[in-house]
């Protein structure tokens, strides 16, 4: 019986978070040892191959460690995935501005002959400036994506998704999120009992499925704009009383139709949806940091229908109010 093969590449280059290259690679050695233990004659076969766009034979990596081993892009290469890794950055524009010509070729070639492409955290800018993601859903580490969105308004962004399969492209979000490709790969290289035992094996949480929980909205890169900061300071300082549009509108010196297109355009959302995604920031922030009663706690957060406000929550973040605080609650050391 004649075992199948399922090829990896890694395109490297240098500013590369390391990490999103050799830890896929690594589990998927790891997947081999597995598969040769338990079917010796005909186990899968899983190779990997780090490549350079660029002909280099090494790369720096984002704190300076420098990684051997790369292989020039072969002519006429043969993969079944090719992963573009996370990309080290102080603020998305050093991504955005810098000469990534041979890459995106490469990326646009490797598409052209069938090959799929996926990205992983940062590394999904690089995927979008080459178009391949122009009309796919797609994910983003959860910070950036109100960069990205601005940048790539016909990408169909969802921050909150940990992975998404759109046939010929596939995203991951932030840098953990890669191994949920990984495990995938190796189930459809192998079997899913193969992923499994690699996922016990790693302590990998094959169960994950959202990057939800684990949104702050302090954090978010933000494009800067007057009026989404007056927008933002009058919201902070008012959730816990009713907000109308129109008395948005007028502390804002706009428009409610100049507002709602600004929402669309700097939020992704509508003045309500993002007032509600305010509101359940709020309560994740005193879930975490204090002991208030989740009646209490609504009651901050401008809301007087509790069952209705736990429903919200558990929609914007996956988990129940008691299950958020549980995982995320500051503890005392």
């Amino acid at each position: 019986m004649t075992s199948k093969t399922f090829r990896f590449g890694v395109l490297a280059f240098d500013g590369c978070m390391l990490s999103s290259v050799t830890g896929p690679v690594g589990a998927l050695y790891v997947a081999q040892t597995l598969a040769n233990i338990r079917a010796p004659r005909d186990a899968p076969r899983f190779e990997s191959v780090v490549f350079s766009a660029r002909g280099a034979r090494s790369v720096r990596g984002e704190t300076g460690l420098e990684l051997g081993g790369v292989k020039p892009l072969q002519k006429n290469p043969c993969f079944d995935l090719v992963l573009v890794p996370g990309i080290a950055h102080r603020h998305p524009r050093e991504i955005l501005d810098r000469d990534f010509a041979p890459e995106l070729a490469a990326l646009r070639a490797l598409h052209a002959r069938g090959t799929r492409i996926a990205a992983t955290c940062s590394g999904t800018l690089l995927l979008a400036m080459s178009g391949l993601l122009d009309g796919h859903r797609a994910t983003t580490s959860w910070w950036l994506a109100p960069a990205f969105r601005a940048h790539f308004p016909r990408v169909q962004l969802n921050e909150q998704s940990l992975l998404i399969d759109d046939g010929d492209v596939i995203t991951t979000g932030a840098s953990t999120s890669v191994y949920s490709l990984v495990l995938r790969m190796i189930e459809q290289g192998g079997s899913a009992e193969l992923a499994q035992q690699v996922s016990r094996m790693m302590l990998l949480d094959a169960e994950r499925q959202s990057q939800a929980p684990y949104i702050s909205q302090a954090m978010l890169e933000k494009p800067r704009h007057s009026l989404s900061e007056k927008i933002t300071h009058f919201l902070d300082q008012h959730l816990h009383n009713q907000i109308s549009v129109t008395r948005l509108a007028e502390h804002c010196g706009t428009s409610e139709r100049s507002l709602l297109r600004h929402f669309r355009a700097h939020f992704g959302n509508s003045p309500l949806g993002y007032i509600q995604h305010m509101r359940v920031e709020r309560a994740k922030a005193l879930l975490e940091a204090t002991q208030l009663s989740f009646d209490e706690v609504v009651e901050r957060c401008g809301y007087s229908d509790v069952p209705s406000f736990r429903k919200l929550f558990k929609r914007e973040t996956s988990l129940t109010p008691a299950d958020y605080r549980e995982r995320f609650r500051l503890r005392a050391r």
